[in-house]
């Protein structure tokens, strides 16, 4: 592994000073995002916090780079390219076949060693999956501090990093500096942030890197690669219209009036924890905090409390139509649409009628 830059102490052992700080702090400049992609596809995370990243380094007056690491040939070269289209300075590479797959230790060592060469002052990963494994294994090595799941990014008068993310179980809202160390590191869930335009440009500096490793030098071996066949079942994360359900449908049997509706519209349907902890719906259904994040033009929410665990997770929606008995229930302090009904009976009346209205011969009868 890279040798970890001793950020927060001079080189007697004392605590650094402020001015001690600022002064080691100067060699840290511009912010970076981890590009991730996994056989050749890039997630479309990555892209995501480009136009997050843009905004930041665009305050803080420095260059936005992309960080991009996989093995040879035109995969990586096109990750490379396009990140250009999303807004990227210059891209750094680590370009070598041992770096095929994911692994924890081959991957933690390209992007630390890249890290310690050319010093970012913020580093950006996407919450997912392979994501959270590195983010917290370089941020471990590099001995710097991670602020995980957040929900906003900005930059203070001091030009620190502002990471917002939920706490205390979803209750709260707090923002994390990381003062004294460096580079500041935070990972993103997908869709929390919106989709930057994508801008046909040329292709721009690129650095590349050496991963200086050997296959005997990796622990870890890859044998075979099995796909998740539940990997399809949803998709949660990039549907335009959703249909959502929660306690307040009363039974596991009711639900089925939020996959009616969800078909009849040719959207996804998905429900709040507790309707997952109940065993009503699977957890690739489970959207909010600790489920899937949704950016969808439409969003039905049917007998759902609005708690801020569910809150993070829709309210990058475009529209929010809530359905609820309880006129005082939070989902509709943030709903733009709030109807205070039972959703027993609202959710028939709607498939119906968006049956009707979607058929092929609506226009016949709307006539008739």
């Amino acid at each position: 592994m890279a040798t970890a830059p001793k950020t927060a102490a001079p080189a007697s052992g004392r605590a650094a000073t402020k001015k001690e700080l600022s002064e080691h702090f100067k060699a840290y400049k511009h912010v970076w995002v981890f590009i991730e992609q996994e056989r050749g596809q890039v997630h479309p995370v990555s892209w995501e916090l480009m136009g997050a990243g843009r905004k930041l380094a665009d305050k803080l007056k420095v260059d936005l780079a992309a960080v991009v690491i996989g093995p040879e040939g035109e995969a990586t070269q096109s990750a490379a390219a396009e990140s250009f289209c999303y807004g990227a300075d210059l891209v750094y590479t680590v370009a070598d076949n041992l770096l095929a797959d994911y692994r924890n230790e081959s991957y933690t060592k390209a992007l630390t060693d890249v890290v310690n060469t050319y010093k970012p002052e913020i580093l950006l990963l996407g919450a997912t999956t392979l994501g959270r494994d590195l983010a917290g294994s370089v941020a471990t090595t590099l001995l710097t501090g991670l602020t995980a799941d957040c929900t906003e990014l900005d930059v203070d008068t001091d030009c620190s990093l502002a990471a917002t993310r939920p706490t205390f179980g979803g209750s709260l809202l707090c923002t994390i500096y990381t003062l004294n160390y460096r580079p500041q590191m935070a990972t993103v869930r997908p869709r929390v942030m919106p989709m930057p335009e994508r801008v046909a440009r040329p292709i721009g500096r690129i650095v590349s890197h050496p991963l200086g490793l050997v296959e005997d030098d990796i622990v870890t071996k890859v044998l075979s690669f099995l796909p998740d066949r539940d990997s399809a079942k949803s998709n949660l994360a990039y549907a335009d219209v959703v249909v959502a359900g929660g306690l307040g449908l009363g039974s596991p049997e009711n639900f089925q009036l939020v996959r009616q509706l969800a078909t009849v519209l040719g959207a996804e349907y998905g429900c709040s924890r507790p309707l997952v902890q109940k065993g009503w719906v699977t957890s690739d259904r489970q959207i909010g905090q600790t489920g899937k994040t949704i950016r969808p033009k439409l969003y039905i929410a049917a007998g759902i409390s609005g708690a801020i665990q569910h809150r993070v997770g829709v309210e990058g929606a475009d529209l929010i139509v809530a359905i609820n008995t309880d006129g005082n229930a939070p989902i509709f302090d943030f709903a733009h649409v709030g109807i205070v009904t039972d959703a027993i009976r609202l959710l028939p009346a709607l498939t119906a009628a968006f049956r009707a209205r979607l058929s092929p011969h609506s226009r016949d009868r709307i006539a008739s």
